[in-house]
């Protein structure tokens, strides 16, 4: 028995790819806030001791925000932004409104913070502790 060579097969060419036109839509204009922090060196990704759902809650407190802002000063995607919009919503910590085409969140103050060495204490309390 004679074993056959078999030459290997070459898969065909593909097309180069073309560029796709640049989008004519406007690009957005970011708030000063975020433009300074999208231009400020990042610091060493770590732990830090506040959750990313303070974090959006301290952002909102200060102004209204899009999630893409808030993602950006925030440094999480955008999807994880709307998760935690999400959540924060459900509980009563943030209120949603339409405004336009665009969604506008006030902070509830008054709201508990949630682990039970927290809960004699208001979100408003933390905002004012950290602003």
């Amino acid at each position: 028995m004679v074993a056959s060579k078999r030459t290997p097969k070459t898969p065909p060419s593909k097309p180069a790819r073309t560029a796709k036109p640049a989008s004519r839509a406007r690009p957005k204009k970011a708030p000063e806030a975020v433009v300074k922090a999208a231009a400020e060196p990042s610091q060493p990704r770590g732990w830090t001791f506040l959750t990313n759902h303070a974090h959006v809650l301290l952002c909102l407190a200060r102004g209204s925000l899009t999630a893409r802002e808030l993602s950006l000063l925030i440094g999480i995607t955008e999807r994880s932004v709307q998760a935690i919009l999400a959540d924060l919503i459900a509980d009563g910590y943030l209120e949603k409104t339409k405004v336009g085409r665009r969604n506008s969140y006030a902070v509830n103050p008054s709201g508990r913070l949630r682990h039970p060495l927290e809960s004699a204490h208001t979100v408003g309390e933390l905002i004012t502790a950290l602003t």
